[in-house]
């Protein structure tokens, strides 16, 4: 008779278990070594998967095509031009006018919008009833559809029953064409840009106000400093570089300008009004490219859009490396 003692397998000894766990601690120790180096690779390695298909991809095939003629119905037939669409810019009196019209609506839009916000934020910093509900109130525009926003400025700035032509009534000045303007065209298209960036930017300096000590403003008040002087000698030096942040985002922004003077112009489509007087790069481009067809022009633009913000960022560069100067010379 078999018993199960008998059939019960023998223990393995101390010695030969010693090796299997050498074995499995030097198999674990070899996975976290592994995990340790390749891990953070394997984390951001969608980031930049995604950059290089939708980013660097769209971007290098751009500065191909705009050294090609190449229309968009024919995208696969290319003819080696040079730099010839490049040249073509620099004697094409319409992308003057969408690069001066850019540069304008973008001061227009940018210097009263962070102005504004600045102020606006400095008002929710101080100890408010309700500041919660303001500082939402303050973002609802950004989370607005700018589709839906440029429409509701349509009508307000309309000619004939506009309510901005109805306030000018009550103070005695007539009507104004805002859409076939000159400069009305751009300050309505500005105002549509400052009305949806601002609150945006206002929450930004916002959070850079409250990282400033408070002790700073505690030792202003012991020297007899007034709400003026401790905003001019303490706040707005604190905010420096994010208000150098803000004005380098809103250049970018002022740039790309598209959907707000597209629409704005209704369905007369991308040329920026009759004379094209708040037609944008970015309107410029499109009209180029998708209206005419031009596909190698379209990405001569954009490459031109592109070096115009490498510049503004060379800018800010050297502005905050002397700036930074300033303060070590200072100090």
């Amino acid at each position: 008779m078999v018993t199960d003692t008998a059939l019960a397998e023998p223990a393995p000894s101390p010695d030969s278990a010693a090796p299997l766990e050498g074995r499995d601690r030097e198999r674990r120790s070899r996975w976290y070594r592994w995990d340790l180096r390749w891990s953070p690779y394997a984390l951001i390695a969608p980031f930049f998967l995604l950059f290089a298909a939708f980013g660097l991809f769209p971007l290098l095939y751009t500065g191909w095509a705009a050294l090609h003629r190449v229309e968009l119905t024919a995208p696969g037939d290319m003819e080696w031009v040079g730099l010839r669409n490049f040249g073509r810019l620099l004697v094409d009196d319409f992308f003057w006018n969408a690069l001066w019209n850019t540069v304008t609506i973008g001061i227009l839009s940018t210097v009263p919008q962070l102005l504004i916000a600045l102020g606006l934020a400095h008002l929710l910093h101080r100890r408010l009833r309700g500041r919660a509900f303001f500082r939402v109130a303050a973002l609802t525009p950004y989370a607005t559809s700018v589709a839906a926003a440029t429409l509701i400025f349509v009508l307000l700035f309309g000619r004939d029953h506009g309510m901005v032509n109805w306030a000018l009534g009550l103070v005695g000045f007539g009507p104004v064409d805002w859409q076939n303007g000159t400069w009305a065209a751009r300050i309505a298209v500005s105002s549509i840009v400052v009305w949806r960036w601002t609150g945006y930017n206002a929450l930004i300096y916002l959070a850079a106000m409250q990282a400033i000590p408070d002790e700073l403003y505690e030792s202003a008040e012991l020297d007899g400093a007034s709400p003026w002087r401790q905003f001019v000698h303490v706040t707005a030096p604190g905010l420096r570089p994010t208000i150098l942040f803000t004005v380098v985002v809103s250049t970018i922004g002022a740039t790309q300008l598209f959907g707000e003077p597209l629409l704005f112009n209704g369905g007369a489509g991308a040329n920026g009004g009759a004379d094209h007087q708040f037609q944008t790069l970015g309107l410029y481009l499109y009209e180029q490219g998708w209206v005419n067809l031009h596909l190698g022009r379209a990405s001569a633009i954009a490459w031109a859009m592109f070096l115009i913000l490498l510049l503004v960022g060379a800018v800010n560069w050297a502005l905050v490396r002397w700036l930074r100067r300033g303060d070590g010379a200072a100090a």
